[in-house]
Formats: structure tokens, sequence, C-alpha cells
């Protein structure tokens, strides 16, 4: 089991898909980093050796924001648009769609479950 920026990265899937189990590395991002470092897509995270995995970390570390980090830039950037009070900051402040979409019907993930209104049956 290799452990990459503090993620256990499943050993018998290709590199390119494993790699995207880290938050904030998607497949161009993957795809990006084995061609750098002349990895074979095809080849699998059992097969790489030791110095490949460090090369790996290595490259991570110094040219990507993961895990961790990109949680606590992502959760400052949604606390300052509340702090300013702007429209999407006051969205995210009461758990409603940021983007633009219809909340009449379906926004059900973002507004939970439905909850029945008292007095509406006649």
């Amino acid at each position: 089991m290799a452990r990459i920026a503090g993620v256990n990265i499943p050993t018998n899937k290709r590199v390119v898909i494993a790699l995207t189990y880290i938050h904030g590395i998607g497949r161009t991002k993957a795809v990006e980093i084995a061609d750098k470092l002349g990895i074979a897509r095809e080849r699998r995270v059992q097969d790489l050796s030791d110095q490949e995995i460090l090369q790996i970390r290595e490259t991570i570390d110094a040219d990507h924001t993961v895990e961790g980090d990109l949680r606590r830039q992502t959760a400052v950037n949604i606390k300052r648009l509340m702090d300013l009070a702007c429209y999407r900051g006051l969205r995210h402040r009461k758990g409603l769609p940021v983007r633009g979409q219809r909340t009449h019907t379906n926004a059900r993930t973002r507004k939970g479950k439905a909850k029945p209104i008292a007095g509406k049956k006649k």
C-alpha cells in the first residue's frame, strides 16, 4: 500500500487511476505527473519501485496543492464570501444552491430532506 500526500492509494490499480484518489488530483493532473516522471500510464502501483513512488510524492508536494491544504483553502474562500455578505456568501450561509439553479423544485441535495408544512393539508 503506497502512501502519497497522506492517502493510501490502491496498489492493484493503474498509476493514473490510483493518483485520482488524492483530493485535488484528477485524471488530467495524474496523466501530467506520470508523463513528467516518465512512468507508463498502464503500469500498476504495485509494479512501481520505491524510488518512483518517492518521485511521485516529491512532485506532488512541490507542484500541486492537495488534500488538507486544498480543503482548507476552499473553506477559507467560502468563509470570505460569507463574511463579505455578497450574494454567493448569503446562498452558502442559507444552504441553498450558489450557482443560479432553480429551487422551486429540485435542489434537494443542498436544501436537505423535504420538511412537511403543518396545516397545509385540506
